[in-house]
């Protein structure tokens, strides 16, 4: 059963999906932490809620790097999975933790990524280019934004007249789907590199 820390600066639906999930027995993991920058998130009383140990990031605090890493080798971290965390990983935690933190994006990467590219923001800029197929991507995380290697994509279409909100609640359905199916695949050993990039064999 591998040990699962997440992420989260706002709602959390993934992270609610992904508990539900472990809790019925369809992913083979344990969420054992959670981490967040904002100490107002749902995600954060969510974790509360349910007596998974947490803490609160202060990205300004010189130990910030330091107080992170003992709180995941505290609790043996196996994987970590941002579900709507909005800052940037610390490098070390990022070299210490190579390519075992993922990310959903809400849209088809590269295209629509990177710093402030998060949320409604990404929607918006979908619908304002008139591109007529957006989706999500689930990524490895590096040192920048979004620009990890991709474990897996899937498309929605867009209507002519579907609206940034409209688009978001569509993207947001098949995150629901991909997500927690990627942390199970991972979970269960599935996913293999190949030619130097991520794939799931099931």
């Amino acid at each position: 059963m591998k040990k699962i820390a997440i992420f989260a600066s706002g709602k959390g639906s993934n992270f609610e999906v992904i508990y539900s999930k472990i809790k019925l027995g369809e992913i083979n993991g344990e969420i054992v932490c959670f981490i967040t920058n904002n100490p107002n998130s749902l995600a954060l009383q969510f974790a509360e809620k349910n007596n998974i140990p947490s803490i609160i990031v202060d990205l300004i605090n010189q130990s910030y790097t330091k107080d992170l890493i003992e709180f995941l080798k505290f609790h043996v971290v196996e994987l970590i999975v941002l579900a709507g965390y909005i800052k940037l990983i610390p490098s070390k935690v990022v070299e210490m933790y190579e390519n075992k933190i993922i990310n959903i994006h809400p849209a088809l990467l590269p295209a629509f990524g990177g710093k402030g590219c998060y949320g409604m923001n990404v929607h918006i800029k979908v619908w304002e280019s008139g591109v007529k197929y957006s989706g999500v991507s689930v990524h490895f995380v590096n040192n920048n934004f979004d620009e990890g290697k991709i474990i897996t994509q899937q498309m929605v279409s867009i209507l002519q007249n579907d609206t940034p909100t409209e688009i978001a609640e569509k993207v947001l359905k098949i995150e629901h789907q991909v997500y927690p199916e990627v942390i199970k695949q991972i979970c269960n050993n599935n996913l293999k590199w190949i030619n130097n990039k991520p794939w799931i064999l099931k």
